[in-house]
């Protein structure tokens, strides 16, 4: 199904622009929604309401023609770049370049996200172009709505992630407790590398990218993005985050257990009951017109009744709740929209976390996260993993 880009049509006439411009490699997520291509060095990619181009190197100009969704692909060849570098140097050859590849397309203004390179933006300038940054990302605000095929590919993703999961949990699960407290694996104290290891490697056998597994245990446990190292030990919580991106479709999925083996501190278990308690509440607070800072508030609510500070109740708080609910995942793993303060409302097709956790430091910390799909009447939960603190 063709992708409505009306929105994008709206932004560029209320800036008065003729075109919206990209300059990124394919790994950028708004450059491959736009494009719908994907390469491995930065190429240009010009939208306007009449169609849509891409400027790319000979190396990839035959597959950007075959996969891309544009309707015009140039090779810098076409606009002579080696005469141009020979008699100008390279840096002028490339804005006589863009100069003349933007005016074949009519175009006297773009507006360019907020990545967009300076390099690229003196340039244009220099050949007489207005340049406009798009500070309202409309090509982020397009993508936070997802389609159903979109929405199968977070499903996908999630199906992988949960894999992926089960392999962490089974790796604690059958450790043994040594005598010095430290969690054993097939004669080896049970370390978070080797269960990151496992994750990513579940991962990559189906088809799956991870490079930034979160497995924090006890103290690590208790800065939220602490991605965790060495020994785990018996009676400790483990926070297990897994954010893997489809190599084939490029989206992401989103999931955090906690996990334990042994006893909990009485404060680790008040902590994952209300943890529990707050993502429910949240759950609940899902629709369509709700805003993601009415969800936020509803975790806030359930975890300051209970005597814990949050960022909400005490701006400067180091433990407690300290960070936000949730945010959008796609293309990346955090995008539109936001789950929190400020966060505007929702609409059928967010797809978002709801990732409440309570943190100190003297215990460690709990977070337990499900991906969430907005729909017409309510949510889905695209999230079919259990809950269970203790193993």
């Amino acid at each position: 199904m063709a992708k409505d880009f009306s929105n994008l049509v709206a932004a560029l006439e209320s800036a008065g622009a003729d075109g919206y411009l990209l300059d990124a490699d394919g790994s950028a997520a708004n450059q491959y929604y736009l494009s719908g291509f994907s390469a491995p060095d930065p190429f240009l990619t010009l939208f306007t309401p009449d169609e849509t181009a891409i400027l790319t190197s000979p190396l990839e100009s035959s597959r950007a023609r075959s996969e891309s969704r544009a309707d015009a692909v140039r090779r810098w060849g076409d606009y002579d770049y080696r005469e141009k570098r020979d008699k100008h140097g390279k840096d002028r050859a490339r804005q006589l370049v863009l100069d003349e590849f933007l005016a074949e397309f009519d175009v006297d203004s773009v507006l360019t996200d907020r990545r967009f390179p300076l390099y690229t933006a003196d340039g244009i300038r220099e050949q007489g172009y207005e340049v406009q940054a798009d500070l309202e990302d409309a090509i982020e605000g397009l993508r936070a709505t997802k389609s159903a095929a979109e929405i199968d590919h977070v499903q996908a993703a999630q199906r992988a992630n949960e894999a992926a999961m089960a392999v962490a949990e089974d790796c604690l699960r059958s450790a043994t407790v040594g005598s010095d407290d430290v969690l054993h694996l097939d004669g080896d104290p049970l370390t978070s590398e080797r269960i990151k290891t496992e994750i990513e490697r579940t991962l990559l056998d189906r088809g799956y990218a991870m490079d930034q597994t979160i497995v924090a245990a006890g103290p690590d446990g208790a800065l939220p993005h602490e991605r965790g190292a060495g020994p785990i030990a018996v009676d400790e919580p483990v926070i297990v985050d897994i954010f893997p991106r489809s190599k084939e479709t490029g989206y992401h999925a989103d999931m955090t257990r906690t996990f334990l083996r042994g006893e909990p501190d009485p404060e680790i278990r008040t902590f994952y009951d209300l943890t529990q308690e707050a993502k429910a509440a949240a759950i609940d607070a899902v629709e369509p017109g709700v805003t993601g800072e009415a969800v936020h508030d509803a975790v806030c609510d359930v975890y300051e009744d209970a005597g814990y500070p949050t960022l909400r109740s005490e701006e400067s708080t180091e433990t407690g709740f300290i960070h936000s609910t949730g945010h959008g995942v796609g293309l990346e793993v955090h995008e539109q929209p936001s789950i929190g303060p400020g966060g505007e409302p929702l609409e059928p097709g967010n797809v978002i976390t709801i990732e409440p956790g309570l943190y100190d430091p003297a215990v460690g910390g709990v977070r337990i996260e499900d991906l969430l799909v907005v729909t017409e009447d309510g949510v889905r939960n695209l999230t079919e993993y259990p809950e269970q603190l203790v193993l």
